[in-house]
């Protein structure tokens, strides 16, 4: 059975397992920094940063998603889904659909005008669920960082 709840601070350990299991994914093994107290400070409360919903399969937490609000110039308020993770053996079952249809709500109930996301354009399985729930994938934006190194030697200069 499937259930879709909020996080709670006891949840945010395998929140971080499940961030760790989607970084080895994307072939960044190395690349999580967060811990779960930054997850537990920043998520819960009346001025959290995120809002984390886990999706529980038989009891387990098998999958989560994570969101923000952010603002567009153009829209005003939206909703950016930062990551939709379930474990890669539990894929199939509906977790993802499930975690997903609970962002879109949460998004919805609030008025936002938008929400969105990135994939990866290798991520076949995922473009594929996305576009046929009726998202645009926009193929002529650029993704464009700045980490915390390169941050630094620009603000140094």
């Amino acid at each position: 059975m499937i259930e879709i709840r909020e996080a709670r601070r006891e949840d945010f350990p395998r929140v971080l397992e499940l961030i760790t299991e989607l970084a080895i994914f994307e072939k960044e093994p190395n690349a999580v920094e967060v811990t779960v107290e930054e997850l537990e400070q920043n998520g819960l409360g009346e001025q959290a940063l995120f809002k984390c919903f886990v999706g529980l399969y038989n009891g387990t937490i098998e999958g989560i998603s994570l969101c923000y609000p952010r603002f567009s110039t153009w829209k005003g308020r939206t909703i950016h889904l930062e990551d939709l993770i379930v474990t890669e053996k539990m894929r199939g079952k509906g977790i993802g659909k499930a975690l997903y249809d609970k962002v879109l709500r949460y998004a919805y109930n609030h008025g936002v005008k938008r929400v969105e996301w990135v994939v990866l354009d290798w991520n076949t399985n995922a473009v594929a669920f996305y576009e046929r729930t009726g998202a645009a994938i926009i193929k002529d934006w650029y993704l464009v960082q700045m980490d915390q190194q390169s941050l630094a030697t620009y603000i140094k200069e």
